[in-house]
């Protein structure tokens, strides 16, 4: 591992994260950024140099992706685990609050861990995200398609991944038995309380989605509404992984809301 590469334990299981950047003390504030289902912290590597000349990065593997492990029992993978993960990665480098930011699945984690710990998160930054279902059959058709993913990788293993989104082509994993786990127990969902819970977020708040996201463009729309003070961004070109398509125009956003919200 490079100098800031570590692994967290977390309860036997390790975490891998990177830590980028001037040190906390050092830093106007620390952004912690959490990748998409199937991809890893290797698609924030475009947002490296951009964000590290004021900025502490930290970027992670959740687990069953990466470098992170991927451990045989089902129970290790919920979001309320990966939240934890989120708060132990703070306390490993001493930061009692920082930016919080992720997509996709990522995304759906920061708002959990911003509606878990509001007074950790200094703002929040939701990329190509949805919040969740208010009503029970369309949450319960997610979780089918979730499953079916989870069956795809058990079978076939990473032939089964068929996402063709950047992120994702450019990950790399140990186990498809890991990722299969974590569609289980992360990308499924059990309950409406991160939807039913936006209006009362109340940190500075960027929502942003690709414009040719489309699955997302309604989410993105109704998180900005509902979210208080939220400033939306539909990214021009881009697609579900906006940070690898459009680069410039990402980082462009991001470093503008920075400098206003911390």
């Amino acid at each position: 591992m490079s100098e800031r590469a570590r692994t967290l334990d977390r309860d036997g299981v390790q975490i891998y994260y990177e830590v980028h950047g001037p040190k906390a003390d050092e830093a106007r504030a620390t952004v912690l950024l959490t990748h998409g289902f199937s991809a890893t912290s290797r698609m924030w590597t475009p947002q490296l140099k951009a964000l590290t000349e004021q900025y502490q990065l930290v970027i992670w593997d959740m687990r069953g992706h990466g470098k992170s492990d991927s451990p045989a029992d089902l129970s290790c993978y919920n979001e309320a685990l990966t939240v934890r993960d989120m708060a132990a990665l703070l306390d490993a480098i001493d930061v009692q609050s920082a930016v919080i930011g992720g997509l996709s699945l990522g995304g759906y984690m920061s708002l959990a861990f911003a509606m878990t710990y509001p007074e950790r998160t200094r703002a929040l930054m939701v990329f190509d995200t949805g919040p969740g279902y208010r009503r029970d059959a369309p949450r319960d058709g997610w979780n089918r398609s979730a499953v079916q993913t989870a069956k795809a990788l058990e079978k076939k293993g990473f032939d089964g991944l068929t996402s063709s989104s950047a992120e994702v082509a450019s990950a790399q994993h140990d186990s498809a038995e890991g990722l299969a786990r974590a569609a289980r127990g992360m990308l499924t969902q059990t309950d409406a309380h991160i939807i039913e819970g936006l209006a009362e977020l109340a940190m500075p708040t960027l929502v942003l989605a690709g414009e040719l996201d489309e699955p997302f463009l309604a989410a993105t729309d109704y998180m900005a509404r509902k979210i208080p003070g939220a400033a939306r961004v539909i990214l021009e070109g881009a697609g579900h992984a906006a940070n690898l398509d459009r680069p410039k125009g990402f980082n462009a956003v991001v470093q503008e809301f920075l400098d206003r919200a911390v």
